[in-house]
């Protein structure tokens, strides 16, 4: 027997939520300005929670940005990979945690790069 309905065939009334309806998301050009500069990481540890980023987040970071004094960055130092907000003051750079751990103060010669901007965080609720 055939009830005269397919796949996608509504029943009953309209959602009132039809009217504010204007297509799809495309999360890609949403959240990645850059394709080929862009990659997703989980984070490890809760020492950037007051910035919204916790243990099991996946950060969205840009290697293409140029970061900027405050921006929260991935960076390698002395070969290790972390998450710290950054400061610029003239020649000084500081990478700190938000929890109001000690700084990382990176000295003149240390082996620094900054790998990549975060601009999303992705986070489970």
């Amino acid at each position: 027997m055939n009830d005269g309905g397919g796949p996608g065939d509504a029943r009953g009334f309209p959602s009132p939520a039809q009217d504010y309806f204007h297509g799809g998301i495309d999360l890609n050009r949403h959240l990645i300005r850059d394709r080929t500069c862009t990659f997703i990481m989980r984070v490890s540890g809760n020492s950037m929670a007051a910035s919204g980023i916790s243990d099991g987040d996946e950060l969205i970071v840009d290697r293409s940005l140029t970061p900027r004094d405050g921006s929260v960055v991935v960076a390698v130092v002395d070969g290790e990979l972390i998450i710290r907000r950054l400061y610029l003051s003239g020649d000084h750079v500081r990478l700190q945690t938000d929890d109001g751990g000690v700084p990382t103060e990176v000295p003149e010669l240390a082996d620094l790069s900054i790998w990549g901007v975060v601009t999303r965080c992705l986070h489970h609720v």
